[in-house]
């Protein structure tokens, strides 16, 4: 295996001739298949991983549109049925009232999924391209991601709870629209997606130890 070029002074676990897991962290000596504290998979580099990080988040793109299109939530009562989207949504608390709650669907239903799709997408790019964002800065923006990540749940948690309280028999209930469904899959692709993403590579190929601050 062709070892990266790293900045003078820096010693990586790959030029010590060790491989890190990337689950418990633990080191092996390099060669080594199998972690023996967490059973772990080891690997110096994954060649795979960009493919894999492309083709879930392609996938997570695919469902975002539906989730954003169909309604999240369906209400039916005696006199007529109401379906609304996400934005839809957000815009009748906004109009009844409830602004802060409209605020919080739109940033965890809008706005953190599509930052997770242009931070993964930069990340990705970023190994094949030079990158002016130094490699701490985005190795830190990578655990951004994976770490807000599962907030993205917040609206098919709300469609859930409304729909499980939400029963009044004949006089009106309350079910999830196709677009939860869709939005679940997005979120969860997306989160695969990042966490198929081998962060070690950010630090490869560094030819300006100025760079790694």
């Amino acid at each position: 295996m062709e070892r990266p070029q790293t900045p003078s002074g820096t010693l990586t676990a790959l030029e010590a001739d060790l491989v890190g897991c990337r689950y418990c962290a633990q080191a092996w000596p390099l060669g080594t298949k199998t972690c023996g504290r967490c059973g772990g998979r080891l690997a110096s580099r994954d060649p795979l991983s960009l493919q894999r990080v492309w083709a879930w988040l392609a996938a997570g793109l695919i469902c975002y549109i539906p989730a954003n299109t169909e309604p999240m939530l369906v209400t039916e009562t005696l006199l007529h049925d109401d379906a609304s989207t996400i934005v839809g949504g957000a815009v009748e608390l906004f109009t009844h009232g409830s602004p802060l709650i409209a605020v919080v669907i739109l940033i965890a239903s809008v706005g953190i999924p599509v930052a997770k799709f242009l931070s993964i997408a930069f990340l990705a790019l970023s190994i094949r391209r030079r990158a002016s964002m130094r490699p701490a800065s985005r190795h830190r923006l990578y655990h951004v991601v994976e770490y807000i990540g599962r907030w993205s749940m917040i609206d098919v948690f709300v469609v859930a709870i409304l729909s499980s309280l939400v029963q009044f028999s004949a006089v009106a209930t309350v079910k999830p629209g196709p677009a939860s469904l869709a939005f679940a899959l997005s979120v969860i692709f997306t989160m695969i997606s990042a966490q198929s993403f081998d962060s070690r590579r950010i630090w490869d190929g560094l030819d300006d130890a100025g760079q790694t601050a």
